[in-house]
């Protein structure tokens, strides 16, 4: 959809305009617009309008021969990636799903994969469409029939590869969707009631939001997850009580992984991006990959959205926009750090990951090592505060806080933010979601503290309860700790309810892990390797982690870029995947993690040899390296325990074995 969002109404609708085909044929193709224009969320700009007028006519001469009763949809919304299916035939048994490239002479490969993401979208989030046989035809209208492809190729569950149907063509592509539909005839009123349940990535979640959709728009809609847009609007009337009443405010959101925490930060940074505004925000992340993700992605989307209206934008202009307000922590602070009584100009700052800020001690060494302060005593959430406590008027913070994801020296905790508060902020306001008091977020004694303080408000909207990640299956997550803690019977029960949702494979053989899944990888569907920072002895097999990897390319390139995922060739470590996804992972296991029949042993390999980790702290950042890299993959993952060579000392068979013995022993499927 060209053009930015200027229409004031809710979002009720998840398409623009429905009628029968025998409707269809019978209409002007200036009814039909008439339509689409009046429910559209955006102002029409003329190439939008006259795209919508030449592919109603491709439909009405298209479709003259299909069922007349036959129900399309047009403009039907796409939650997770915030777009639009041109049109969806609602005909006898089958789902067809129509995109249209006007003008288009061939059939690119982008355009492809987009109307097969639609196809998949469809029957991963949409509840009438989960049973459905789906087939998706792309049409482009100035190509030759010589081009076209109509046969049909099946792949995972009753979806087919995208058709490529010229104009003249549409017709029989139809009808050879029809001769593979299976199951009951599709009722079009009760198809198009049902509900979406989206679990966006959040790269695709921040183009949404930064494109100008909605969080109801690429959010669920079914009633287990309302308190997403309700945590968003409790943000939203602190932050306008805050500058209404000129007060100074923190606000703690929690979530359980995979919530949408950072979902929540983003649309509220997305929100206010206009320095004039005197709501504007930044969103601040000390995860560095994420950050440059963000910020590549949406100067990407808002080049090639200017573009389509005909207007030129550079990308270091877009990449310029887009990093006022996503930043690197740590460049928020340099930047605080450069006149300590000039007070930034966001009046709001939103603060993903919150719990891993540095404390004092990590905060002070870095700035004497780095920045020549060797007298610095604040940690960093008590800098951060400070910084945005220099403003006269109003300021707030929101902490948006996960548990159980420590990976790295020196993290603070949310005890830290809430000590910085009272022992040097005490006038500004505490917005506090309930759950805090959990023992995964490690507020203890700290969060004991808030009773005595005057301005402590409880909001129980601030905690965001149902997991989003993984949408074939909730329980992934439970199932990682059930490994990790060694609680075999849980684990082999969530393995048994997840088998047919959430396949998981395992094997010895990394060429094979990696066959697999890129069989499943459909569309778009981003597949990729990971393994633990710490794997030093997989090189053996072309895995070396002391190289970095671009996150950029790794994660945003096409599949016919060597540098991105979609190689498997280069491995992302827990710091590099760390609040990412992938739709299919290959998790490589090596021997710092390892099994020794009873129970974990973490071991580090130093100076040419395994040295045995004993510091707690230690052994509890491995263990979550491994409980990240097991939680990345949306929809499956496939494990390769290597096989080791006791001919090499520091590979040993009995290094591995015993792992792949424990993880078999669960009734994980052997590959």
């Amino acid at each position: 959809m060209n053009g930015e969002r200027t229409k004031e109404r809710p979002w009720s609708r998840r398409y623009y305009a429905r009628c029968t085909v025998a409707d269809l044929v019978a209409s002007e193709p200036t009814a039909i617009y008439s339509q689409l224009f009046e429910h559209s969320d955006f102002d029409i700009e003329l190439p939008t309008r006259d795209s919508w007028i030449n592919a109603t006519e491709v439909l009405q001469n298209g479709l003259k021969d299909v069922d007349p009763g036959a129900h399309l949809f047009f403009e039907f919304n796409v939650p997770r990636v915030g777009r639009r299916i041109d049109a969806v035939l609602v005909v006898g048994n089958a789902l067809v799903i129509i995109e249209f490239k006007v003008g288009s002479k061939n059939f690119p490969s982008h355009a492809v994969e987009q109307v097969w993401d639609y196809a998949l979208d469809l029957k991963n989030f949409h509840s009438e469409s989960h049973d459905k046989t789906i087939v998706p035809i792309l049409v482009c209208t100035e190509a030759s029939d010589s081009l076209a492809r109509l046969d049909l190729i099946q792949q995972r569950q009753d979806v087919y590869e995208p058709i490529k149907a010229t104009p003249n063509l549409l017709g029989a592509a139809v009808n050879a969707a029809l001769t593979v539909a299976s199951g009951s005839e599709i009722d079009p009123a009760q198809w198009s009631a049902g509900f979406y349940s989206p679990t966006p990535t959040i790269i695709d979640a921040a183009i949404a939001l930064y494109g100008g959709h909605s969080v109801a728009e690429i959010s669920r809609s079914d009633a287990s997850a309302v308190n997403l847009s309700e945590t968003f609007d409790t943000v939203a009337r602190i932050i306008e009580s805050s500058s209404r009443n000129r007060q100074k405010a923190v606000c703690f959101v929690t979530g359980v992984p995979g919530a949408g925490k950072t979902l929540v930060g983003l649309n509220a940074a997305t929100q206010h991006t206009n320095k004039d505004d005197k709501l504007y925000s930044v969103f601040l992340s000390g995860n560095g990959p994420l950050v440059a993700i963000l910020q590549e992605a949406l100067a990407r989307d808002k080049v090639e959205r200017e573009n389509k209206l005909g207007k030129k934008l550079t990308k270091s202009t877009a990449r310029s926009e887009v990093k006022a307000f996503i930043q690197n922590v740590h460049h928020f602070r340099d930047d605080g750090l450069a006149d300590m009584s000039r007070a930034p100009i966001e009046h709001v700052a939103l603060f993903d990951e919150a719990q891993r800020a540095w404390d004092q001690t990590q905060t002070a060494s870095f700035m004497k090592r780095k920045k020549g302060r060797a007298d610095f005593a604040m940690s960093e959430p008590e800098f951060l505060i400070s910084c945005m406590d220099r403003h006269d008027d109003w300021a707030v913070v929101v902490c948006l806080v996960g548990g159980g994801q420590e990976i790295n020296t020196g993290e603070a905790g949310i005890g830290e933010w809430v000590e910085a508060i009272m022992r040097s902020y005490p006038d500004w306001h505490v917005y506090v979601s309930p759950n805090l008091r959990d023992s995964e977020f490690a507020a203890g004694k700290a969060l004991d503290m808030l009773k005595g303080h005057a301005h402590t408000t409880f909001e129980p909207n601030l905690h965001l309860s149902v997991s989003m990640r993984s949408f074939r299956a909730e329980n992934v997550s439970h199932l990682v700790k059930n490994i990790l803690d060694l609680e075999i019977a849980e684990a082999k029960r969530h393995l048994a309810e997840l088998q047919d949702r959430y396949p998981i494979v395992l094997t010895r053989d990394l060429q094979a892990a990696k066959t697999w899944v890129r069989k499943r990888a459909q569309g778009s569907e981003r597949c990729g390797m990971m393994v633990s920072s710490q794997a030093y002895r997989l090189r053996p097999l072309a895995i070396d982690v002391r190289p970095k990897i671009d996150p950029v390319h790794w994660f945003l390139g096409p599949r016919d870029d060597v540098r991105s995922s979609y190689f498997l060739e280069e491995a992302a470590t827990e710091f590099d995947i760390q609040g990412l996804e992938v739709d299919w992972s290959v998790v490589v296991w090596d021997a710092d993690f390892r099994h020794n029949g009873t129970g974990w042993e973490n071991w580090s390999f130093t100076g040419g040899k395994w040295q045995r980790i004993n510091a707690a702290q230690r052994r509890l950042y491995q263990k979550n390296a491994y409980r990240v890299l097991l939680t990345r993959a949306r929809q499956g993952m496939a494990i390769v325990v290597p096989e080791g060579n006791d001919e090499d000392y520091s590979r040993k068979v009995g290094f591995y074995d015993p792992s792949f013995g424990y993880l078999t022993s669960l009734g994980i499927t052997r590959l």
